[in-house]
């Protein structure tokens, strides 16, 4: 059995589309997407953003469904996937790259992950950051001081959790803004963390006094499209060669 995470449903959505034999089930107070791929078994989870949600999502997921009790046996988790989009921190990275983070990643058969999709893979640091990050200039400056060359708000939290339980995990991300294509409006206009929603009443006032801004913002929904595309078809071949 193979367990998957993802931040949101944004990230996850075409992913799910292509499971086989889908069925949803809330343990411990926690929504869970099982499917197929091929002839593994497959649990989806939607972490949220964030330090405090994800680590609260995680810890229940994996406490109550990383051993589903088949009478006197526990089945265990084979591997976990953290799985969804990431910031790059320099533009040696593009939109739609996918990144392996290596300091994150137990699972050590990586060898054969080259290429997934037809894209290269670039093995690299990632780090979790606690806020989204617009600025190009910051970024690069967080790239030179940490090493790392993307940036997402989970992964150490997942990370930690799978220690803890003994679960190999994967890290595996696909690039959705870069310095020079960054977000098309400042990050609380476009996520409330606190909500874990975007405030559609918010971002419409924003584009409405910032209409300029509003090409970029049609981009960025096509680069997103795109890269949820890509790290679907990605999941789904590092599934099958795991």
């Amino acid at each position: 059995m193979i367990a998957i995470t993802f931040a949101l449903p944004a990230e996850s959505a075409e992913f799910v589309r292509r499971l086989r034999d889908k069925s949803r089930a809330v343990r411990n107070g926690i929504q869970i997407i099982g499917g197929k791929v091929d002839d593994r078994t497959i649990e989806v989870l939607h972490t949220g953003v964030g330090e405090k949600v994800c680590r609260q999502h995680v810890g229940k997921f994996l406490s109550s469904t990383g051993r589903i009790r088949r009478g006197e046996q526990g089945l265990h988790f084979d591997y976990l996937i953290s799985a969804g989009f990431a910031g790059a921190l320099n533009d040696d990275l593009q939109p739609g790259e996918l990144l392996l983070a290596r300091n994150f990643s137990t699972i050590h058969s990586t060898e054969n992950l080259s290429s997934l999709s037809g894209l290269p893979v670039r093995f690299a640091d990632l780090l979790t950051v606690p806020a989204l990050i617009h600025s190009g200039e910051d970024r690069n400056k967080l790239g030179l001081t940490s090493g790392a060359v993307a940036v997402d708000m989970e992964t150490e939290f997942i990370a930690r959790a799978c220690t803890t339980h003994g679960v190999p995990l994967l890290s595996l991300r696909v690039i959705s803004d870069t310095p020079k294509e960054p977000f098309p409006a400042p990050a609380d206009v476009l996520f409330d963390i606190e909500r874990q929603q975007t405030q559609m009443l918010k971002l419409a006032t924003y584009f409405f006094a910032h209409p300029h801004h509003v090409p970029h913002l049609v981009q960025f929904a096509r680069r997103i499209a795109r890269a949820r595309k890509i790290l679907a078809n990605a999941v789904i071949e590092v599934v099958r060669k795991l």
